[in-house]
């Protein structure tokens, strides 16, 4: 969510005044019936302030209807087809029902969803009640979206058997490894001089072994059901709520009030719990952000890309499988008081899968903010800044924020007598626009940075109006696919006016949108229907000062080079109906002029990276990630599933020579930074982490070589830099 100051001109827009009281709306919200009253608040502030709203017409009310009965069977285990053939005649009448408030769709699929998970208990009982026969040659296809319905009650129930038989299966794999391995872990005890304890496992039979493996699986199902028994018909009308309002772009959102809670906690900048962001994927829990400073970074337990599996608290002896769970079940079952310990399962990006212990903190927000350090290079000093995000304190804007941490970085990097600066934004999810305007502002003289446009029609351009430079130097800009908002507009800004060098992805994420939150229940004079919760809704778009949305663009990068991630799902332009790309016209901006062979400089980093081994064997990693999750079919066949865990083990080993990359740069911390770790060993051990971490990372060498080649470039051209502190 991007927030600004009214000192950048920018119109607020006539939804936060209505928002701030009732009477400046003759609309009349007193429908006694909440459902209803929620339908009527929620399609009043969509149509009259998103941006974009689309037209609720026959194609709107299809979306719908396929993406909430997906949502509520998203794997095709509940609804049988002669359900499906009911539901269809709503169709293409979701959009009328919505505007006289008819809830039948709703009704008739929330209660036949009922029905059927009550039968379905049957079905996975009956599934689990005998051994799975892991000798027959069979697959599962686990592309659900491309599968049918069942058209008989038999056909579901093998539907059942094979999913549970694929559920079954890793821990049965895991039951006979851990078995079969026993004596290496006697001996390697024995070698270490160490007392060799025993598994659980290890003394069982293959049969019993099996039968503890359905039956780990039948206990899974069983939380599940608890669960799902206790969800009242409230919780599915928000989800079919959340259904209708992310058909106008994928950052609309309805919280119910649990969700705005949550919202609002995530907002004050402590949470409790592992330290990671999560985002569920088909049937699958995803790891989509790893907190720095939270339990999960600090241990290197969790990466950006992993799939988390399985939960268990330390006082249980069985995990929760969270495959096919809600994601906000998920996250109660992995968050937990402080101190206390959680165990994952976790499928790593490599296919491989492993156990973590991490014992739950409250996340700070310290690491989160700027940090520097000081690069040597063949004698030369550079300097980099990693931002992870663009922060400020919403009570108070002076207080503390991206932009004066990062001026004080930079003044004091000057100190140590920098010859060129790297900003690191990878990663950067964004934050406060205003944080970003003042940040370029740091690097150009007074200046358009970025352009809003409102859904009134009306344009702001943002300026930066302070002609101070604090940093006059070569700039080189780091970005990947998770760089997005704000982090967008300062990159943007930064290559239109070829004040920096932009090295990273093909291009960054692609979110060129604002949202802001309003809450529901302001527009009520007498309301006894309790929390109406509220809606998040895009308001604006952001433009380039070249006149380009940033929004399913990105920023394209001076140099592209490959990363991990090059084919995951990651962008904008992987959602469902985003908003979409345009121009308008451009702001009048002066192009940098500090810079010699600038274009050469880009050439010859293309040069370099064209022939680096490095590179290419994250190209081939990356392509061998998205090959494997690209694959569908998985063996039920227990030979031909150890049989591919092997290929799988063999494959990856081609890979660890990433690990233990050598960019041979050196890396210390700034003076200031010194002081404060003689009492802070916790600040000592991050930077060492962080010291290690960028050691081995090639881009950073790239962006170094970068900013070698721009001040040769000066110093043959006679030009040399004046840096002020």
């Amino acid at each position: 969510m991007q927030l600004m100051k009214k000192n950048f001109k920018v119109l607020l827009l006539a939804v936060f005044v209505a928002a701030a009281s009732c009477s400046f709306t003759t609309k009349s919200f007193d429908n006694p019936e909440k459902d209803k009253l929620l339908i009527d608040l929620v399609t009043y502030v969509l149509e009259k302030w998103h941006y974009a709203s689309p037209s609720m017409d026959d194609a709107f009310s299809m979306a719908v209807y396929t993406k909430f009965i997906d949502g509520v069977d998203p794997i095709k285990r509940y609804f049988l087809e002669q359900d499906i053939q009911e539901f269809e005649q709503y169709k293409l009448q979701i959009d009328d029902q919505l505007k006289i408030k008819d809830l039948s769709f709703f009704n008739l699929v929330y209660s036949r969803l009922v029905l059927r998970m009550e039968e379905s208990k049957t079905l996975y009982q009956n599934a689990l009640s005998s051994a799975f026969d892991y000798s027959k040659d069979e697959i599962i296809n686990v592309d659900y979206d491309a599968s049918s319905y069942a058209t008989t009650k038999k056909q579901l129930q093998e539907r059942w058997r094979k999913q549970l038989k694929f559920s079954t299966i890793s821990t049965y794999y895991d039951f006979l490894e851990e078995k079969q391995t026993a004596d290496q872990r006697k001996a390697a005890a024995l070698k270490e001089s160490k007392k060799y304890i025993a598994s659980v496992n290890e003394d069982l039979t293959d049969k019993e072994l099996e039968e503890k493996s359905r039956a780990s699986t039948q206990t899974n199902l069983e939380e599940y059901y608890d669960f799902t028994d206790d969800l009242q018909r409230k919780d599915y009308f928000a989800i079919f709520l959340t259904t209708i309002v992310e058909q106008f772009d994928p950052h609309t959102n309805y919280m119910a009030p649990p969700d705005k809670d949550r919202f609002d906690q995530r907002m004050s900048g402590k949470l409790e719990g592992v330290g990671a962001r999560l985002q569920k994927k088909k049937d699958y829990i995803n790891v989509m952000e790893v907190i720095s400073g939270g339990p999960a970074w600090r241990g290197e337990h969790i990466e950006v890309g992993d799939v988390l599996l399985k939960v268990r608290q330390e006082d249980e002896l069985e995990p929760v499988s969270i495959v096919g769970m809600r994601i906000d079940d998920a996250v109660k079952l992995i968050k937990g008081p402080k101190g206390s310990k959680v165990i994952l399962t976790v499928k790593g990006v490599d296919g491989s899968i492993r156990e973590e212990t991490i014992t739950r903190d409250v996340v700070e927000l310290e690491e989160t903010y700027a940090k520097s350090t000081i690069i040597t290079k063949q004698k030369n000093t550079y300097g980099l800044i990693n931002l992870p995000a663009f922060y400020f304190n919403m009570q108070n804007y002076k207080e503390r924020n991206a932009a004066t941490d990062i001026k004080e970085e930079i003044l004091s990097l000057k100190k140590e007598g920098i010859e060129g600066l790297v900003l690191d934004l990878r990663n950067n999810g964004g934050g406060s626009l205003r944080t970003a305007v003042d940040i370029a502002g740091l690097f150009i003289k007074k200046g358009p940075v970025v352009q809003v446009a409102s859904s009134d029609g009306s344009k702001d351009v943002l300026e930066d109006q302070d002609p101070a430079i604090v940093w006059e130097g070569p700039l080189v800009i780091l970005v990947n696919e998770l760089s997005a908002s704000a982090s967008e507009i300062l990159a943007a800004a930064m290559q239109d006016y070829k004040r920096a060098i932009i090295i990273g992805s093909k291009q960054t994420y692609g979110k060129g949108t604002v949202q802001n939150v309003v809450d529901l229940n302001r527009w009520l004079r007498k309301n006894d229907q309790g929390d109406m919760g509220a809606l998040k809704l895009t308001t604006q778009k952001f433009y380039r000062v070249n006149g380009g949305s940033t929004q399913l663009e990105g920023v394209k990068s001076d140099v592209v080079m490959p990363d991990r991630y090059s084919y995951f799902d990651v962008g904008e332009r992987d959602y469902d109906n985003p908003l979409p790309y345009d121009k308008i016209t451009p702001a009048t901006y002066k192009l940098w002029e500090g810079y010699i062979d600038y274009q050469a400089t880009v050439d010859k980093s293309k040069l370099r990276i064209a022939q680096n081994n490095q590179l290419k064997l994250i190209e081939q990693n990356a392509m061998y990630i998205k090959a494997r999750r690209d694959q569908m079919d998985v063996t039920l066949n227990l030979t031909a599933y150890s049989k591919q865990i092997d290929e799988n083990k063999e494959a990856v080993k081609k890979f660890d020579s990433l690990d233990t990359y050598d960019n041979k740069l050196s890396y210390r911390s700034l003076a200031d930074e010194l002081v404060l770790m003689r009492e802070d060993t916790t600040l000592v051990e991050k930077r060492k982490r962080w010291h290690k971490n960028l050691t081995k990372d090639v881009y950073v060498e790239e962006a170094i070589s970068v900013l070698q080649d721009l001040k040769q470039a000066s110093i043959k051209n006679g030009n040399t830099l004046k840096l002020k502190n």
